[in-house]
């Protein structure tokens, strides 16, 4: 079971960055992008404009940081659109901007005197840089002008500086700008590191002012992702302490962030998990399942997951610390993440064998069986892999079944490769269960239960049970009439339910399979050989077949059947004639009839099998009779079943008759499109029972051919 990718996660992650710099602008929105017409070239030209104004106006008068800041401003304003980035940055404007991060040198009489717009340009022109590095193109060039020391500054800018409004802001701009520029971007997030952004950014973590926690925990969760240089020096930098008491925020946005930060910290580095737990984060992770913020649980239970991805110890901590109901409850969330990652952590603590009848107990299998209907292949797939693990406890399998489970999991469609092997293991892990105490409980239940749950008993044995069983399960148990009874019943679903437990149910009696081999002929007591079918020699008997003369012998014919010993050996007038005449038989077919007798064997086609079983029938060749029932199946159709099995009855041929049964119950939910379907279904139906009563009742079914 692999991991959620955490860079499904990152796209959000970047959607929401893009929003959290796009709040409390408190600026006036005089700004508009032209849509229409030349828009390029005015934009152009408008980004020239102020390009001309931040080249010009780097000093601390008032108008020139007036002029600065509303410049900004306006770069900002455009860079909220997206296909706007490209024309911004062709017109120059990150070089101008990357210049703006820093405070312009002061005079003396500037450090003397209080200074303009003090942080105001700073902040606009990280906003504006950050909203061009929503593009990942532009995230080097802006690195390449310088950006990332400034940026890095103004994260510590705070320490020489009198705390204010816009100090918070310039710092939180800051921060949000190199979470934009590292976003997916290893060599930049290794930049981060190098030029010394990790340790203010942990110092941020316990600034007074919550966004700026906020933003910098969002640049903390970027560059760990995937960085195991980055990971260490956070870690390192003794951000763990802080990290988890922001877990227990009551700011949704702060909890967030730092779980964030947790899950990108431990993800693919054990021993990070382990100082993190070591540090007591997993009692406030299990706590966010609780959480109102979907994000948040979204990632305590993802966090969950890792937590217990090898450590059994740990597994059973977590439920015993009371994450199991949180979770299940999760699993019925509109949020689909969210039923994906509680998914997730359910699956991993499902591998530990003292947690997996706690899950099922505490209402898990359903709102599980359900998610296997899902559209996303990942959820469909964490849910499946879930129930894998609940099924290894003998003490769910019973429930597992009582609610339709074995049903669900053979019915399910499901997306991924993985996760129809998954289904298939499961369902092996349920058939290897069913043995003692489980078969009695089973056995309970299909007696004393209410209908629809002896009903999915059944159905489970005669997918599940092993063949020893069958004689106990469906004749002394009467399992074999609940299956019957969903084949009659009105509901098209119960009556294909039941056709499929009652073919596996054939199968796993294995008194006929449809692809049998021809069946052998029985030894005959006298051969005589090719040589003499129809040879006059030592000929004691000649019979008429439409005016032609057929030359037999009497002692072969009395070997074969017990009609022709009634022939010659009774009362009837044929004992002493010469010639008898054979009414009602074309030539070919009673020749083919005269080279068994003669032979023991004989190739039958089609055109003339019918007749020729007519024949078998009428002398009493069950040899013969066997052969054309045989050769008649290999012809069975959707389009003729029906009257196949008309002709097994007109000829009492059996093993024809079960053929027919078998393939109906095969076919059934293509049969059951056909006009006649139901009145077929009704008509065999006591015949159906006569089949599996004998199937099921003969000594040693376990030892039948398989």
């Amino acid at each position: 079971m692999e991991l959620p990718r955490r860079q499904d996660q990152s796209q959000s992650e970047r959607k929401g960055q893009k929003r959290k710099l796009e709040e409390e602008i408190g600026e006036e929105r005089e700004i508009t992008v032209q849509q229409s017409g030349d828009a390029r070239k005015a934009i152009l030209l408008q980004v020239a404009e102020q390009v001309q104004v931040l080249d010009s106006s780097f000093s601390w008068r008032e108008a020139d940081r007036n002029a600065s800041k509303r410049a900004t401003h306006v770069l900002a304003e455009l860079a909220k659109n997206e296909d706007v980035v490209n024309v911004i940055v062709e017109g120059g404007a990150v070089p101008a901007l990357v210049k703006h991060l820093q405070a312009p040198p002061c005079s003396e009489v500037d450090r003397s005197s209080s200074k303009h717009c003090e942080h105001e340009v700073e902040k606009g022109s990280a906003f504006a840089l950050g909203l061009l590095a929503v593009k990942p193109e532009h995230q080097q060039l802006i690195v390449d002008n310088g950006a990332l020391s400034h940026l890095v500054d103004l994260l510590k800018r705070h320490k020489d500086s009198h705390v204010t409004r816009p100090l918070y802001s310039v710092i939180r701009r800051a921060a949000d700008a190199i979470t934009n520029l590292a976003h997916e971007n290893s060599s930049i997030k290794t930049r981060v590191r190098i030029e010394g952004g990790i340790p203010p950014l942990v110092e941020l973590l316990e600034f007074a002012d919550t966004k700026v926690q906020r933003a910098a925990a969002g640049a903390l969760r970027t560059l760990a992702f995937k960085n195991d240089e980055n990971k260490n020096q956070i870690v390192e930098c003794n951000a763990l302490p802080t990290l988890i008491l922001m877990l227990r925020s009551e700011d949704a946005a702060i909890h967030y962030e730092a779980v964030g930060v947790i899950g990108n910290l431990v993800h693919s580095s054990p021993n990070i998990k382990k100082e993190v737990l070591l540090a007591g984060a997993l009692q406030p992770v299990i706590g966010l399942l609780s959480s109102c913020c979907f994000e948040s649980q979204r990632e305590a239970a993802l966090l969950l997951g890792q937590f217990a991805a090898t450590d059994s110890d740990c597994k059973v901590h977590i439920v015993q610390r009371g994450a199991v109901r949180p979770l299940i409850e999760m699993l019925q969330s509109p949020d689909v993440q969210l039923r994906e990652m509680s998914a997730f952590a359910l699956g991993r603590l499902a591998q530990d064998s003292h947690n997996q009848a706690g899950i099922a107990h505490n209402g898990g299998l359903l709102p599980l069986l359900k998610l296997l209907d899902s559209k996303n292949g990942s959820l469909q797939h964490n849910a499946a892999f879930t129930l894998y693990g609940l099924a290894d406890n003998e003490d769910n399998v019973s429930d597992f079944i009582r609610v339709g489970g074995v049903q669900k999991l053979q019915d399910g469609e499901f997306i991924f490769q993985a996760t129809k092997d998954c289904v298939t293991k499961t369902l092996k892990r349920l058939e290897e269960k069913i043995h003692a105490r489980v078969l009695s409980h089973l056995l309970y239940l299909m007696r004393v239960a209410e209908r629809n749950v002896q009903r999915r008993v059944a159905l489970a044995f005669a997918h599940l049970c092993s063949p020893e069983d069958l004689r106990t399960i469906f004749i002394d148990n009467n399992g074999l009439e609940l299956l019957l009874g969903l084949l009659g019943s009105s509901s098209p679903k119960q009556q294909l339910d039941g056709a499929m437990a009652l073919y596996k149910l054939a199968n796993k009696a294995m008194t006929l399979s449809p692809v049998d081999a021809a069946p052998p002929s029985p030894t005959p007591q006298v051969y005589l050989g090719e040589q003499y079918v129809n040879n006059p020699t030592l000929s004691d008997v000649t019979f008429l077949v439409e005016g032609r003369r057929f030359y037999a012998h009497r002692i072969c014919l009395l070997a074969s059947s017990d009609a022709f010993r009634a022939m010659f050996d009774g009362g009837y007038r044929e004992k002493d004639a010469r010639d008898i005449e054979i009414p009602n038989i074309r030539w070919e077919v009673f020749e083919l009839m005269m080279r068994f007798i003669y032979t023991g064997s004989v190739d039958i086609t089609l055109d003339i099998a019918q007749d020729l079983l007519r024949a078998a029938d009428q002398y009493l060749l069950e040899g013969l009779k066997r052969l054309c029932e045989y050769s008649i199946a290999q012809d069975i159709s959707l389009e003729n079943v029906s009257n196949m099995y008309e002709l097994s009855e007109a000829f009492h041929a059996m093993s024809l008759r079960q053929t027919c049964i078998l393939f109906i119950l095969e076919q059934f939910e293509k049969l059951s499109a056909r006009p006649g379907h139901c009145e077929l279904i009704k008509n065999i139906l006591d015949e159906i029972r006569s089949y599996f009563t004998k199937a099921l009742t003969k000594p040693n079914p376990h030892n039948l051919r398989l």
